[in-house]
């Protein structure tokens, strides 16, 4: 509930910052329009008649500001831009009004917020995502050289691509054309450069998932099949708190459960909403895939993996590698397609994460 005597709207940007705030006592109105440095924008909000809260929306700026704003004893709210309404007949956007509007929220206790992560949280996310820009990377690279094989008219037919024999077929491919040649190495040589900087990550996050702070939710969640440290590391780096959700919500703040449009009697229901974070969504969808073979007992490298949690946690695990390769066979008897059945399973896949995650030993 809102408290504080001044209310505070900032529009951010990369290179200014549009301040709206309201005394709410006083009934005075200051506006000010400053540079994107967190430092003069805190020493601006602290002038103001306290105690004051600020709203800003979320976006690429990150949460600098909100952290330096909360170290500063200044209440922060992020909110999130995709929740929050806007009135139809509003056809003028500036930056002064959507500050007053972001203020105006915040005294209304209408602001939409996003859980704003601490430092080490943040980092474990910058560190997963950059090593999914090196695999969307690799993945066109890989197109690139292809693509240019087949152009020559050579396709590899020894087996599955990109393989060690694989390898070894492209480092003998020659050209008769110094040209060709030339585009073939440097576009090979781009996919040897990205698959050593994939090792690397890979790496390096299996060093991180081993810290204090995430090893224990890594090997509670890698017991799950399909969801190995990587994974595992992944979806505890982009969901953070997992107490703040519970079986049942945990799908919809991932985008896992359906749209809906419904008024009086009518009841209508489309495809999944797909809001939520991206990256965790798309892991649990792949995650769902490897539920699709029957699971009789865990694989070598799964029981490796359920060997580093507790008993219980290990047996939960196992009920739920049954459970949802038995949801596979009931969704596809009801001759479901398997796209649809594999975002059905994600989402309980979701859902079981959850309980192994925030289960007690």
């Amino acid at each position: 509930m809102f408290s504080e005597r001044t209310s505070v709207g900032l529009d951010v940007h990369a290179r200014s910052t549009t301040a709206w705030a309201l005394d709410c006592e006083a009934g005075e109105i200051f506006s000010e329009r400053l540079v994107a440095d967190t430092d003069e924008v805190v020493a601006w909000v602290a002038r103001l008649p306290q105690p004051a809260a600020v709203a800003y929306e979320a976006g690429a700026n990150g949460f600098v500001l909100a952290r330096a704003l909360q170290t500063a004893g200044i209440r922060c709210v992020v909110a999130a831009p995709s929740k929050m309404e806007r009135p139809a007949g509003d056809r003028i956007k500036t930056d002064r009004r959507d500050a007053r509007r972001l203020a105006k929220l915040l005294r209304l206790d209408e602001l939409p917020a996003v859980r704003v992560p601490d430092q080490t949280q943040e980092a474990a996310r910058d560190l997963v995502r950059s090593r999914d820009d090196v695999r969307r990377d690799l993945t066109r690279s890989r197109h690139r050289v292809s693509k240019l094989l087949l152009r020559q008219g050579r396709v590899y037919c020894g087996g599955t691509g990109w393989t060690r024999q694989h390898h070894r077929w492209l480092t003998a491919q020659r050209f008769p054309d110094p040209d060709t040649q030339f585009a073939f190495d440097q576009a090979l040589e781009q996919v040897l450069a990205l698959e050593a900087l994939r090792d690397r990550f890979d790496q390096h996050i299996a060093d991180a998932a081993a810290r204090p702070q995430w090893c224990p939710v890594v090997c509670r969640l890698s017991c799950l099949r399909g969801i190995d440290t990587l994974s595992a590391f992944g979806l505890a780096a982009e969901i953070g708190d997992w107490h703040r959700f519970t079986g049942a919500t945990i799908g919809a703040y991932l985008g896992l459960v359906p749209s809906e449009h419904s008024s009086g009697a009518s009841r209508s229901q489309g495809p999944i909403t797909k809001t939520g974070n991206t990256h965790a969504r798309r892991l649990l969808i792949e995650a769902a895939w490897h539920h699709y073979q029957p699971y009789r007992y865990p694989s070598a490298a799964l029981r490796r993996r359920m060997e580093r949690a507790p008993a219980p946690v290990r047996l939960r695990a196992d009920r739920g590698n049954r459970r949802l390769h038995q949801r596979w066979e009931s969704l596809l008897a009801r001759k479901k397609s398997t796209n649809v059945a594999a975002v059905a399973i994600a989402r309980e896949l979701a859902g079981w994460c959850w309980s192994l995650a925030v289960m007690e030993d």
